[in-house]
């Protein structure tokens, strides 16, 4: 989503009277490579370029490939062999080991298949959304967007392509895999877009600052929350969405928590901490951390227990209580990589360990098409967004 944003503010700043622009799409890959179906990357005639479809092997040759299509007004579809065997024609050793294809579109600021109009309307939704793009033929840059629920929310493709594509599209929800699908004689890019991470900080102490600025920087919206008024200072939180004086009895009432909203509790205040929590396991927040050490969260336990208060084992998976991954952090700033890494593995199912001890690929694959998979969030099997968790009585 952030690379959305960036591609999305970087259009919006162009001079189309001066500049011509094109769009290059990661859209299918077989075997190894850095960046998966669905990375993206706007490029200018002046040579510049924001997002990435690579480490920054390729984007020398997509610039080329894009002038070109600048130039022709039409979009084409480019396969990059990165095996060590077969890229000599790039001119570099790659040895990434794989085959993509990108898909470049030429971008007209007026055109009803300009591809980043949907990129607002994919941002500003903020629900899972299922994106379909013709990679090839005379449909070539035609889109269908639809949301969670069914709904069309864009096309450009004739009614009778649209009702094909809107079912496979749909059928992403359980196969989280974005993939390229033959239609006819023409090839369309099915993909799964989910919207960024929401993290509220509960406490707005000097160590929540670099999980802020941390936060921030990978695209995720921040919010800080504190009783103190002067924790809350924007001098402290420069890059904060929000900020917010609210007492505890309020956090239900003042924040919106989603199924991919991460919680975290760093507020130093035993009391606080343990009323927010209260609150927070009557959410579908997939993520609450709490800052502290074990022993702090056992004591939560006991109390909440003399008032009927009984957690489920999925509650006792979503709290990280001592919150973070263990990689010896001391200093706030430390602290702060440990717990967003921690947030990061919890939203895309992941372990959190040494890629080196991982037997299976980096990427997810779909192991019949050897197709990458994105990384996606948690998921329940019945729908696009992490399951609901539900707290017993009091």
């Amino acid at each position: 989503m952030k690379e959305l944003k960036t591609i999305l503010e970087a259009f919006e700043k162009t001079d189309f009277s001066k500049r011509k622009a094109a769009l290059a799409t990661v859209v299918r890959v077989h075997g190894s490579s850095y960046r998966s179906p669905g990375a993206r990357m706007l490029i200018t005639d002046d040579g510049n370029w924001v997002g990435s479809i690579s480490g920054g092997c390729l984007e020398g040759d997509a610039l080329r490939k894009a002038r070109q299509v600048m130039m022709e007004n039409k979009p084409i579809t480019v396969t990059y062999d990165t095996r060590e065997e077969s890229n000599q024609n790039l001119g570099i050793g790659l040895g990434c080991n794989g085959v993509i294809d990108v898909l470049i579109e030429p971008i007209e600021p007026a055109s009803p298949v300009n591809p980043i109009m949907l990129f607002e309307k994919i941002v500003s939704h903020n629900q899972p959304v299922f994106l379909a793009t013709a990679c090839n033929g005379k449909l070539a840059g035609c889109k269908l967007l639809v949301d969670g629920q069914g709904e069309i929310l864009f096309s450009t493709f004739d009614n009778e392509t649209a009702i094909a594509v809107k079912q496979d599209l749909l059928d992403l929800a359980t196969k989280l895999s974005s993939r390229v699908k033959t239609y006819g004689d023409t090839d369309i890019f099915i993909e799964l877009i989910q919207p960024a991470v929401s993290l509220i900080l509960f406490g707005g102490g000097f160590d929540a600052r670099p999980v802020s600025e941390l936060a921030k920087s990978l695209g995720w919206s921040v919010q800080v929350t504190d009783e103190c008024v002067a924790h809350i200072a924007p001098l402290f939180f420069p890059k904060a969405d929000k900020l917010s004086l609210c007492q505890r009895e309020f956090i239900d009432r003042d924040f919106t928590i989603t199924p991919y909203t991460a919680c975290v509790l760093m507020s130093h205040n035993y009391e606080y901490d343990r009323d927010v929590l209260k609150k927070l396991l009557k959410t579908e927040s997939p993520y609450i951390g709490l800052l502290g050490p074990r022993k702090r969260f056992d004591k939560m336990l006991e109390e909440f227990n003399k008032e009927g208060i009984v957690l489920t084992a999925d509650d006792l998976h979503r709290i990280h209580a001592p919150i973070g991954l263990d990689i010896g952090a001391e200093t706030p700033d430390e602290i702060a990589v440990s717990i967003v890494a921690e947030i990061q593995s919890k939203f895309t199912n992941r372990s959190g360990g040494f890629l080196k001890y991982r037997s299976s690929p980096i990427h997810h694959r779909d192991t019949k098409s050897d197709q990458i998979f994105k990384q996606v969030f948690l998921q329940d099997s019945a729908t696009v967004q992490p399951g609901k968790h539900k707290t017993s009585g009091r």
